[in-house]
């Protein structure tokens, strides 16, 4: 244990302490962390800005609704009627007494036609939402004279979609916050997943690699045996990763905690607690670290054992192809039922202990599988830990000496024998 542990602390240390490591580990969460606070402020400058506006209503029929329909996306809104003195108001403007006002004619009522007057033109974001509550009000005012109902609106807006469960639950309402949340957090996990073992898998592969070509490796064997500086490799590279999520897990927690009541604030009607309601628990936490731990071990010693058989970073690309491809795929069907399709062939696919990282966490997180399958895959991804580990030690015992050619598939059978 004490030669494992010393080839686990020398790859550890040897990768905190790089450049590349800090950058992407610290600087980058805190880049995200200033641009979030800088949105923020950006965000809370313009809500503080002076947001009253006068509404000049000269058609005498809609302007009351319109204000109504502006005040619900955060606007003071002060209808003024016929009489009201536009010079005036022009004035106001000129001597920032008021920010801007709107003018409904009968080309409102008519073609949808209205006026704002500032001495600055309205950004994009403003001048759709002042047309799409003007618009709408004027076509709900000229429908209104050839059809009537309380229908009329949900036919302007073009209808809506509702999902209605033929299971009963006993809160539909939660049962949907539950089943959002998890489709969002399964995806994003198995997203993680992917790039996780992907990135670090890769990582083993150039530090077995760098020793082999610096040939560093033929002093550290007669110290270490072979199998014990694979595993403190792994271990090394594992531990680093552990490191990393957790300080960007860190990192995301600060965001959380700080952003989402400040960002709440300034979206009208949103509550803070129905937020919550979509931040996944500590159980969905352990699960994908459960499923990393897995995942990790069970990719990291196939790259190793890629690294142990080639001799440069070109040959490395060409062999890790295949082992690339395990990582695609099994994404690639995940991302087909992305939408809420339901195949249940893919449940049983996703026990293939090489997709299952990928495929079978988010149908954990969704609820979409029993619980004895998932159980059963993370039962099928130990054993396949300790096939490819048996495999990946008798190719590196016997490649991370070899020089020259690229090993054929019929001399890796034989080095899985004789090893």
């Amino acid at each position: 244990m004490r030669q494992i542990w010393v080839v686990l602390r020398r790859e550890y240390l040897e990768r905190v302490k790089t450049k590349g490591f800090i950058i992407g580990t610290i600087a980058i969460p805190l880049l995200m962390i200033g641009l979030m606070a800088l949105n923020i402020f950006i965000a809370v400058q313009a809500a503080g800005s002076d947001r009253e506006l006068v509404l000049v209503d000269f058609t005498g029929r809609i302007g009351e609704e319109v204000a109504g329909r502006l005040g619900e996306l955060g606007y003071d809104i002060e209808v003024a009627g016929r009489e009201t003195n536009l010079e005036e108001l022009d004035r106001q403007v000129i001597e920032d007494d008021l920010e801007g006002y709107l003018v409904l004619d009968d080309l409102t009522l008519s073609e949808g036609l209205f006026a704002y007057r500032a001495k600055d033109s309205p950004g994009s974001t403003r001048v759709a939402l002042f047309e799409s509550a003007v618009n709408d009000v004027a076509l709900e005012n000229y429908l209104a004279t050839i059809s009537t109902g309380e229908s009329l609106r949900s036919l302007i807006e073009g209808g809506r979609l509702e999902f209605e469960s033929v299971v009963e639950v006993e809160d539909q309402e939660e049962a949907e916050v539950a089943r959002v949340s998890g489709m969002a957090f399964g995806f994003g996990g198995a997203m993680f997943l992917y790039i996780a073992m992907l990135l670090y898998g890769t990582f083993v592969l150039r530090s077995v690699l760098d020793e082999k070509r610096n040939r560093v490796v033929e002093v550290v064997v007669s110290s270490i045996s072979p199998w014990r500086l694979l595993l403190g490799k792994v271990l090394g590279v594992g531990s680093m990763g552990l490191t990393q999520m957790g300080i960007w897990l860190a990192c995301a927690g600060l965001l959380l905690l700080v952003a989402a009541p400040m960002v709440a604030t300034q979206i009208p009607g949103a509550d803070l607690a129905r937020i919550a309601e979509f931040v996944p628990g500590p159980g969905v936490i352990l699960l994908l670290a459960v499923f990393f731990l897995l995942g990790y071990f069970l990719y990291a010693s196939l790259f190793a054992a890629v690294g142990a058989m080639c001799a440069t970073e070109e040959e490395a690309g060409q062999v890790q192809f295949p082992l690339i491809m395990l990582l695609i795929i099994p994404f690639v069907l995940q991302s087909a039922t992305l939408g809420g399709g339901s195949m249940k062939w893919m449940d049983w696919v996703a026990l293939f202990p090489f997709f299952s990282p990928i495929m079978m966490f988010p149908r954990a997180v969704e609820g979409a599988v029993p619980w004895w399958m998932i159980g059963l895959s993370m039962v099928f991804m130990a054993a396949a830990v300790v096939g490819t580990s048996w495999v990946a030690g008798r190719i590196y015992r016997v490649g991370i000496l070899m020089q020259g050619k690229r090993p054929t598939l019929p001399e890796l059978m034989r080095w899985i024998r004789e090893a």
